[in-house]
């Protein structure tokens, strides 16, 4: 059955993601307060609203996919957002924020007599533009239960991780997994080339064997062993280290709330937060490997790349 979404936030994850529903056969609302956004979802299919509270006073279920929490609960309160939309509609916040931001979104939506749920999504920039996004969502399972088919029109899998915020819980606690298996290859990659074993050799022993993980085998962060990973375009993003670098710091927010001990999450995010200030403001995370070689002293021997250039 189809619906009438508002979409807000419709930039590189938040476009695609319209654009998907579109091609299911909903009728979207769209606004972004970037001209070039909304141009291109429009182009997609979307239809323009004049306003975020225009779009949700239309709307069944309204998708929220912004930067921060302070974004999204300014949005909610003093923009709005809540006090436009019918009494019972579904807010669905695809955004990654802190867990106690997004439990607060959640609390105001009830408040203002509607129903909510959090579910950031895992897959980056190509997953939302080929529909194949994990959602990972917190909220009631009934609202979970109604916005699911919504989910998967957008995704591949969607997964009810409990509460308010446990959506936030599970998002930021992948990509703190994430982040340290991509320093810990990148950091094995460097090691190698010191000992003058070939980027082929590491990846051929490492990708069969205990090492094995995905940012050695998807997103691998030398060039060569996996011919799409960023690595063989410059480190292009995939996914961007200021991305990764905004993730690790709530993951460590979160560890000092919790009081958690967290010895690699911590050092992490701080290692993440440098390279994205510094050379890594527009390249993919696995460009971490530069910033590790960079700071380590000269290897005696460091192995080509396929195109017989030091990698």
């Amino acid at each position: 059955m189809s619906s009438v979404i508002a979409f807000v936030g419709l930039g590189h994850m938040g476009g695609p993601m319209a654009a998907n529903l579109v091609k299911a056969g909903h009728r979207v609302l769209g606004y972004d307060l970037v001209p070039e956004s909304l141009a291109a979802a429009t182009a997609a299919g979307v239809e323009e609203a004049g306003s975020a509270a225009a779009a949700a006073r239309e709307a069944d279920v309204v998708i929220t996919m912004l930067p921060a929490g302070r974004h999204v609960l300014a949005l909610y309160r003093e923009q709005g957002l809540l006090a436009a939309a019918r009494p019972g509609t579904l807010f669905v916040d695809c955004s990654t924020i802190d867990v106690a931001d997004a439990r607060a979104a959640h609390e105001a939506a009830v408040a203002a007599g509607h129903r909510a749920l959090d579910a950031p999504v895992s897959g980056g920039v190509v997953g939302a533009e080929a529909g194949t996004l994990t959602f990972m969502a917190g909220g009631g399972e009934a609202e979970f239960t109604e916005a699911e088919p919504l989910l998967l029109a957008m995704g591949k899998r969607a997964v009810h991780c409990g509460e308010a915020g446990s959506g936030q819980a599970a998002k930021i606690c992948n990509n703190m997994i994430l982040g340290i298996s991509m320093i810990a290859v990148s950091e094995a990659f460097v090691l190698g080339e010191s000992l003058g074993l070939s980027h082929q050799a590491l990846f051929d022993v490492a990708s069969t064997a205990s090492g094995q993980c995905w940012s050695l085998t998807v997103n691998c962060p030398v060039p060569g062993p996996v011919p799409t990973s960023p690595a063989n375009r410059d480190y292009r993003p995939g996914f961007a280290a200021p991305l990764m670098a905004k993730d690790l710091t709530l993951a460590a927010n979160a560890i000092r709330e919790a009081g958690v001990d967290a010895a690699l999450g911590l050092n992490a995010a701080a290692l993440y937060q440098a390279f994205a200030e510094g050379p890594g403001a527009d390249q993919d995370f696995s460009g971490i490997v530069r910033a590790i070689r960079d700071r380590s002293a000269a290897p005696a021997t460091r192995p080509a790349d396929q195109n017989g250039t030091p990698a």
